[in-house]
């Protein structure tokens, strides 16, 4: 197991044994373990097109491009409404992410020609993107990460066990980075607390990559399909 979950269990056992049981704290030999620190595992803009190109379906296709295009968790995608997309300032809002914090983040062109090709051939009632089997409820997170694990294994694409998803999130960020974007604006489109947490991005980014599309479907002259 990580170091992460086995800190986990050693803080349950001092709960416990010194709350509970009232031990003392000398007599609980249960050193905690230090963090991992792993860089995340970036894509290249091809190879997350191709994933998007794989999807399943045009809902599929239009979720895992949301969560690249904007930078979003997939607890925040899943959640999207439609009052949440501000086309007018080309901004997407995202209501109480990690932390029960409200931000804004970016809406592409690209995103939003994509979004709305969705709408119309769906026409999603109260989520942007429901359950299939509850429609009156939004995508689980369990359903947008099989879409997502379908896609990779159709575009053969490669994603390092542990990172899934949220890989689309990493390459976010680091293909901003790229096109010379500052850690502070990616920090507030992230959604990050710390300055430091946004700073890993400058141990995976490519220096000589000096622009890169923000979106990687946007030199696509057919569009999304």
């Amino acid at each position: 197991m990580a170091w992460s979950t086995c800190n986990v269990f050693i803080c349950a056992c001092y709960c416990f044994f010194r709350d509970f049981l009232k031990w003392d704290a000398v007599q609980l030999s249960l050193p905690p373990r230090p963090r991992d620190h792993k860089l995340p595992t970036i894509l290249s803009v091809n190879e997350v097109r191709k994933i998007l190109k794989a999807a399943a379906n045009l809902k599929h296709q239009t979720l895992l491009m949301t969560i690249y295009c904007a930078g979003l968790r997939v607890s925040e995608a899943v959640t999207l409404q439609s009052h949440h997309l501000q086309s007018d300032r080309m901004m997407i809002r995202v209501e109480q992410g990690k932390g029960r914090k409200d931000r804004y983040t970016i809406l592409t062109e690209d995103l939003l020609t994509q979004l709305r090709r969705y709408w119309q051939s769906a026409h999603p009632k109260n989520w942007l993107f429901p359950s299939n089997k509850y429609p009156q409820e939004h995508l689980s997170r369990s359903g947008a990460l099989h879409a997502f694990k379908i896609a990779c294994k159709d575009a053969g694409v490669n994603i390092p066990k542990g990172q899934g998803i949220h890989t689309l999130r990493h390459c976010f960020a680091t293909h901003l980075l790229e096109r010379g974007i500052d850690l502070f604006t990616i920090k507030s489109m992230l959604g990050h607390t710390k300055l430091e947490t946004t700073a890993q991005y400058l141990h995976v980014a490519n220096p000589n990559k000096v622009s890169l599309c923000t979106s990687p479907l946007m030199d696509d002259e057919e569009g999304v399909q």
